[in-house]
């Protein structure tokens, strides 16, 4: 079984930077696009940030310039620095992850999710 395990989340002030981490772990063939979506109270869930295993990015333009997302294959690990931190990023933080079980299976597997607060 693939699990998609989630750290770095917290409590920071506005302006401030996190750094979240997601590693892969288990059994699977290689891993497609990987990216982080995240939910505010009240709100829907919204993609973030992207990245192809090639190492390409694609932001929404609410975090463009702030936030970096980055990957290790080698570490089957996916990451997302965010600086300049405002209380509107506050939400709870999901990784997600296009993982092969076989060259022809793909499943779409999800972190447990992670509390972000950006506040004073």
């Amino acid at each position: 079984q693939v699990q998609l395990v989630e750290s770095g989340g917290g409590l920071v002030q506005p302006g401030g930077s996190l750094r979240l981490s997601c590693a892969a772990s288990g059994s699977f063939f290689s891993i497609d696009v990987m990216g982080w979506y995240r939910q505010a109270p009240g709100k829907q869930r919204e993609l973030i940030a992207v990245i192809t295993s090639g190492g390409t990015p694609t932001y929404a333009d609410s975090v463009k310039g702030r936030f970096t997302i980055s990957r290790d294959n080698a570490k089957n690990t996916v990451y997302l620095q965010m600086n300049s931190l405002k209380p509107e990023d506050t939400a709870v933080y999901y990784c997600n992850a296009g993982i092969r079980r076989s060259p022809l299976f793909l499943e779409n597997s999800w972190g447990q999710g992670l509390q972000v607060t950006v506040s004073s």
